[in-house]
């Protein structure tokens, strides 16, 4: 592969996530579900570059870098224990879920606070002011972030199976299984969606300047950690974000 950060790649990023499943302790479990599932996704949408299934490979790899360094960077900030390297706060609710919850549940709040707050900050991270300005270019960097919907959805299944391996499920579970991985699939296109907007947003409020662009980060922390808060509640959670929605939506800056 070529896309790189700092002279980094994909592989590099894999082998990260394997050092510190091995470091991690077993009372972390739901760390680890979450983690392990990450990594299985990372490979794929690796071996989608190696497949050419992108426009622009080398580019959905430095972004993918970027997105998954994002994640470990809050994961080893929690791990440290040092108050002075704070997880933000979406990630803070994740990590401090109670450990007893499924590992389902505890994969969505990953990938909630993935998606939702990390995810605009990555875009951003590979797509520059002037690309922003290039609607060709502009184009070509939204048809490939959509494509990651289809790497994504074609581990649902994979990645359900794997979950159930951890715990045993409910009859009302086992029935609700294939509407569980239908809606899925459709919340992770429904959240992609919002998050090129949210990129939008913050790109604007970027070219303002720095204090700009922290207060609109600002905001999109509050949304994101809200929405975990909602996935902490009891009940179905698949179920109420047919209702709610899995992402949030930056509002117009005031």
């Amino acid at each position: 592969m070529t896309g790189t950060v700092g002279g980094r790649t994909i592989a590099d990023v894999l082998g990260r996530m394997t050092a510190t499943l091995e470091e991690m302790p077993p009372e972390l479990a739901a760390r680890r579900a979450f983690l392990a599932t990450y990594q299985r996704t990372t490979r794929a949408v690796g071996e989608a570059i190696e497949a050419a299934a992108f426009e622009d490979p080398a580019w959905v790899e430095r972004w993918d870098v970027v997105f998954a360094d994002l994640y470990l960077d809050a994961l080893d900030a929690d791990l440290s224990g040092d108050p002075a390297r704070r997880a933000p706060r979406p990630w803070r609710l994740a990590f401090d879920a109670p450990p007893d919850l499924p590992p389902l549940r505890q994969v969505l709040l990953g990938i909630n606070a993935h998606i939702n707050y990390d995810l605009p900050q990555a875009l951003l991270g590979v797509i520059s002011d002037a690309d922003f300005a290039d609607p060709v270019l502009l184009e070509r960097r939204r048809r490939d972030h959509e494509r990651i919907d289809g790497v994504l959805s074609g581990r649902v299944a994979a990645e359900d199976d794997e979950l159930n391996a951890l715990s045993a499920k409910s009859a009302l579970d086992r029935v609700l299984t294939p509407l569980n991985r239908a809606a899925s699939t459709r919340f992770l296109r429904e959240a992609r969606t919002k998050v090129w907007h949210n990129t939008t947003e913050l790109h604007r409020a970027r070219v303002d300047g720095p204090e700009a662009y922290a207060v609109r980060l600002a905001e999109l922390e509050v949304l994101s950690a809200a929405r975990i808060a909602d996935l902490l509640a009891p009940g179905q959670v698949l179920l109420r974000l047919a209702v709610a929605g899995f992402g949030v939506v930056l509002p117009p800056e005031g």
